[in-house]
């Protein structure tokens, strides 16, 4: 598949179901996890024009910066801290409408308002998680957990 995704506008629901094959072409064949989870994060970021995309890595019991587009993020986040390792303790996702209103909340970036977050799992062990955030409350909701849950299986 060429490099290039067919954006589309519309329903939430048809702009992953037009991506989701997308993606799944784009890792075909590629074994690299570092770089499928970079073309998942710019896929993402590409469609939805989300404030950032990201996923954070499980190495020595803590979460530690991947993949991502947007702004600078925090490098390292501990385990059931912020919104990240809270859903990586908890194993499960997150979908925090006001990011002000989450207890521990870790503000990388002031801009953000609200996010979710999606546990990444090989072996069914969590390796990692998915962490989108938006600069608008209220931005995410059951459609996008199922959605970005079905993306991260093809990993």
């Amino acid at each position: 598949m060429a490099e290039d995704l067919n954006i589309i506008t519309g329903s939430k629901v048809d702009q992953y179901d037009t991506l989701f094959p997308q993606i799944k072409a784009l890792l075909e064949g590629e074994e690299d996890l570092i770089a499928n989870l970079a073309n998942i994060a710019a896929a993402l970021k590409e469609q939805f024009d989300f404030f950032w995309v990201g996923f954070y890595l499980v190495k020595n019991n803590q979460l530690v910066l991947g993949p991502f587009q947007g702004p600078v993020a925090c490098t390292r986040i501990r385990y059931n801290k912020g919104v990240c390792g809270t859903a990586w303790a908890q194993e499960k996702s997150l979908i925090v409408p006001n990011v002000e209103e989450f207890p521990g909340h870790i503000a990388c970036n002031s801009l953000s308002k609200s996010e979710i977050v999606i546990p990444l799992y090989k072996n069914k062990q969590i390796i990692g998680v998915l962490d989108i955030d938006s600069n608008q409350l209220d931005d995410f909701d059951h459609i996008d957990e199922v959605k970005l849950t079905k993306i991260l299986s093809l990993i």
